[in-house]
């Protein structure tokens, strides 16, 4: 599931794959209304580890729990790339994606977040993207991370430019392209 923020890191965009999971209309996860979904356990480290990606303009990575529409806890790993605009390098949000983890693999895991290089973890199927357009960010993000670990960092540039574009078409769909010029 894809989603895109604003430089202060306020929701501009999410897939409708947000909906299945949590039951929750895209409509109302703008903004921060996505936090009502996030158990109020696991809130504080997501607020405080993307304010702090927000304010450095930092890549992020987190892993938390989300209300189900039945109320039943799922974890799930999210993270996000930051987008630099075209002209003069300012930061002006993230591309992100929140992927359901598989049962059985977070028995003992707790909440989480940490500044630092976001590898996607794999997808599972609640959370694949379900429009070509979320699935190109899904691909880039994957090979964002992919280009840093196996080396080829001189395609950093064009491929963080790649993701500026496809963030700024997916918040397009939400009707605020304003927010990410």
């Amino acid at each position: 599931m894809i989603f895109v923020t604003d430089a202060d890191g306020s929701c501009v965009y999410a897939s409708p794959e947000w909906t299945t999971l949590t039951g929750q209309e895209v409509a109302d996860a703008l903004g921060r209304g996505w936090l009502a979904r996030v158990h109020s356990d696991d809130r504080t480290v997501v607020e405080e580890t993307m304010s702090v990606a927000v304010r450095r303009g930092e890549e992020f990575s987190v892993r938390y729990r989300l209300i189900k529409p039945d109320g039943a806890l799922r974890w799930v790993g999210a993270g996000g790339v930051p987008s630099f605009g075209m002209h003069g390098d300012a930061f002006i949000g993230h591309l992100g994606t929140v992927t359901e983890l598989a049962e059985g693999a977070t028995d003992t895991i707790t909440a989480y977040g940490n500044i630092e290089r976001f590898v996607p973890p794999v997808p599972h199927p609640n959370t694949m993207p379900s429009s070509r357009l979320d699935q190109v960010a899904d691909h880039l993000l994957l090979a964002h991370s992919l280009i840093e670990v196996d080396g080829g960092k001189e395609a950093l540039p064009d491929l963080r430019n790649a993701l500026f574009k496809i963030g700024r078409a997916l918040a397009a769909r939400m009707g605020e392209p304003k927010r990410l010029n």
